[in-house]
């Protein structure tokens, strides 16, 4: 009997790679059991030893733990509520024979792929497609992830990047982060700027333990958000991924993405500092990034040089607004820096009395819910959030 299209996954662009697909942030050994609420876990249903291997390192390499059935009467206790069912072929037509409830997520896997016998039991089972190992793997390994995750939409990314060296840039997407997290919002931000001395000791956490960008230079394919939030450094609401503070280092672009993207599938919000010589991630940054703020500092010389850096970015920002900056020496208004620079607009960064003091005592910028600094975050955030929270 041939499937019709529902059934079918294609899976022809899905490579074999050699190794784990995309590296576990944490390296702990997946234990698969029942109770540990499963209503967050995906579900794999399978007797057959070789294909459960399989599946289980699919899930590692995901960083999800699994819930494991090896037959019809084990499935059951938590059929309905795994956000994903994975059917092995050899205990399908056990399954379809009991008759399970119908639900959505469901896919069935094998590893012959000339037995004709499963599409009718995909069929039967109401399966929303039928895939093979080891050909799939990468297919699976994004559905896993994505179970992992749970459900929501991919959160809103804001990029930050100084006009000129010493605009205020890290202190901006610092300070961004603080408030939104600090207002309920699950926040996390990226430091991906080299030479910026990380993030983190702008918060105040260059102690925390945690990962920095050197220990995820080599990871490599799919992650799970929720495994990265719980390998970084964080603060309540707030997750940080700082660069490290030794040599210099060159993000590589591939764990860069897969990274940012983990990122924002884990969190409503993004906040990215950027560096102003722009390299591969920040390019990447700039083109997904729903907002992006250029700081320039209120004067001549540095409206002139942030003139430059807004050709680049603005080839690539989708929506790209100025932040000024003040005090002005020289009595520039904000509209006026954003007028030469040809730019909408965002807003004026009023000078924070006793900023600098608190930072060299480790308190980060932002923490005065009522400073100029943390009025000027939620004026910014406005528009992103609940433009966010309008369309989830």
């Amino acid at each position: 009997m041939r499937a019709p299209a529902a059934v079918t996954v294609d899976v022809a662009d899905a490579t074999r790679a050699s190794g784990p697909v995309g590296a576990p942030v944490r390296g702990r050994q997946v234990e698969p059991s029942l109770d540990q609420g499963p209503a967050a876990r995906p579900l794999l249903v399978t007797a057959e030893p070789v294909l459960l291997d399989e599946l289980l390192r699919l899930c590692a390499a995901a960083g999800v733990e699994p819930q494991v059935a090896h037959d019809e009467v084990a499935a059951r206790q938590s059929w309905a509520a795994a956000p994903l069912v994975l059917v092995g072929a050899d205990v399908a037509p056990r399954l379809a024979g009991v008759r399970v409830a119908r639900r959505g997520r469901l896919v069935m896997v094998g590893l012959d792929p000339n037995n004709s016998e499963v599409w009718d039991l995909a069929i039967a089972l109401g399966a929303d497609g039928v895939v093979f190992l080891p050909s799939a793997q990468s297919w699976l390994l994004d559905r896993l992830a994505d179970a992992g995750d749970g459900p929501g939409t991919s959160g809103s990314t804001v990029a930050v990047v100084g006009g000129r060296g010493g605009a205020g840039a890290s202190t901006l997407a610092a300070a961004l982060s603080v408030v939104a997290a600090g207002d309920g919002v699950p926040t996390m931000v990226v430091d991906v700027d080299p030479l910026g001395g990380g993030i983190d000791m702008l918060l105040g956490r260059e102690d925390e333990a945690g990962l920095r960008w050197p220990d995820l230079a080599f990871a490599d394919g799919r992650m799970s958000g929720e495994s990265l939030r719980l390998a970084l450094p964080c603060a309540g609401r707030l997750t940080m991924l700082s660069c490290g503070r030794g040599e210099s280092l060159l993000l590589p672009v591939e764990p860069a993405r897969a990274v940012l993207d983990a990122a924002r599938r884990s969190h409503e919000l993004v906040v990215v500092d950027l560096p102003r010589s722009l390299d591969r991630v920040s390019e990447h940054v700039l083109s997904t990034a729903t907002l992006t703020l250029l700081v320039v500092p209120a004067e001549v010389r540095a409206t002139a040089a942030a003139g430059r850096v807004a050709i680049g970015v603005g080839m690539l920002a989708g929506d790209l607004r100025v932040v000024v900056r003040g005090p002005s020496p020289g009595g520039l208004t904000g509209e006026l820096v954003a007028d030469k620079l040809g730019l909408p607009l965002a807003g004026w960064m009023e000078a924070e009395p006793d900023l600098a003091d608190a930072l060299e005592h480790g308190r980060p910028p932002g923490t005065d819910r009522r400073g100029p600094l943390a009025t000027l975050c939620r004026e910014l955030l406005a528009d992103v959030l609940s433009a966010r929270r309008r369309v989830a």
